[in-house]
């Protein structure tokens, strides 16, 4: 299931847009100010960040600024009620991937989060129906977005998350480069430092519990998916 992390002040707003998008079957973390939205992104790094541009504590162009310094790769979307174009540039310069001026329709904004997503890497095809692949002792059902134990229990994924393990499941035995991961699961080049993809590699490595050395650090080079 894809994880939005959505910072909007205004409580309206805010519970319109979350009802709309988890009708799409997106989990959706809401928060109400920009502060807030650093937090709740250290905790868990979301599929696609929604900020609005004037926000209490931070503004939406602090926050980019702030996650574009650790984080190259999370796609963006800024809502802001200013139209002029200088506010827009200023954004995009700070690393959003793009921009929504309200008012705005829920289908033009459904639209624009569904092209974020794929240009990330992350869609309908990533989960189609019956993908279901072994991953060492655990199965992950795609369309379900959960990692399976052999005694069934249950752990859910995020599309990034699920992501790498399909990538990584693809290649056993291989040594992955960071690059080859960033470039497979998002198709693009990436630019600036590997913590992004260190970060989910360690989070997926918590929830294969016992079992995280499935996915081993060649030092210098990337990672390798050794099947027990």
């Amino acid at each position: 299931m894809t994880d939005i992390l959505f910072a909007e002040d205004d409580a309206d707003i805010r519970e319109w847009v979350q009802v709309a998008l988890e009708r799409d079957t997106c989990r959706i973390r809401a928060v109400a100010d920009g502060a807030a939205a650093v937090v709740a992104y250290e905790e868990k790094i979301p599929d696609l960040m929604i900020l609005d541009v004037m926000m209490p504590k931070m503004s939406g162009w602090d926050v980019v600024n702030e996650i574009r310094r650790r984080d190259k790769v999370v796609p963006i979307l800024m809502l802001t009620a200013k139209s002029a174009e200088q506010d827009k540039v200023l954004g995009l310069g700070l690393g959003a991937d793009d921009y929504l001026t309200k008012p705005f329709g829920l289908s033009e904004l459904r639209a624009r989060v569904a092209a974020l997503l794929r240009r990330a890497g992350i869609s309908a095809a990533t989960t189609r129906e019956g993908d279901v692949f072994g991953f060492g002792e655990f199965k992950v059902n795609a369309p379900r977005s959960v990692l399976v134990s052999k005694d069934g229990a249950e752990t859910e994924l995020t599309a990034l998350e699920l992501g790498i393990l399909k990538f990584l499941a693809a290649h056993p035995g291989d040594v992955v480069s960071r690059e080859a991961l960033l470039n497979g699961l998002w198709g693009i080049s990436y630019s600036g430092t590997t913590r992004t993809i260190d970060t989910r590699v360690a989070a997926l490595r918590q929830k294969l519990g016992a079992h995280g050395s499935l996915i081993e650090t060649v030092y210098g080079s990337g990672y390798r998916y050794r099947p027990a």
